[in-house]
């Protein structure tokens, strides 16, 4: 339980800091361009942490076939 909390609470961080950002980006030009630029930081943000973080994501099915490969290679020799 305790892991999903702080993998919760890493993403909630990814998510804040992409809004900041955004907003801060996007208040350079107007009110509703901060509003904006802070709805897709923050979706940036989401997107990013769950690519890094997310048990499915891209980095974790690269790290099973690579080990799928080196049991194969083992087996062969």
């Amino acid at each position: 339980m305790g892991s999903r909390i702080r993998t919760a609470t890493s993403r909630a961080k990814y998510a804040a800091v992409g809004a900041a950002v955004g907003a801060a980006v996007g208040g350079l030009w107007s009110r509703n361009a901060a509003s904006t630029g802070g709805a897709l930081g923050g979706l940036a943000g989401a997107t990013l942490a769950e690519l890094k973080l997310g048990a499915g994501g891209i980095f974790a099915d690269d790290e099973d076939e690579s080990d799928d490969v080196a049991a194969e290679t083992d087996g062969a020799g």
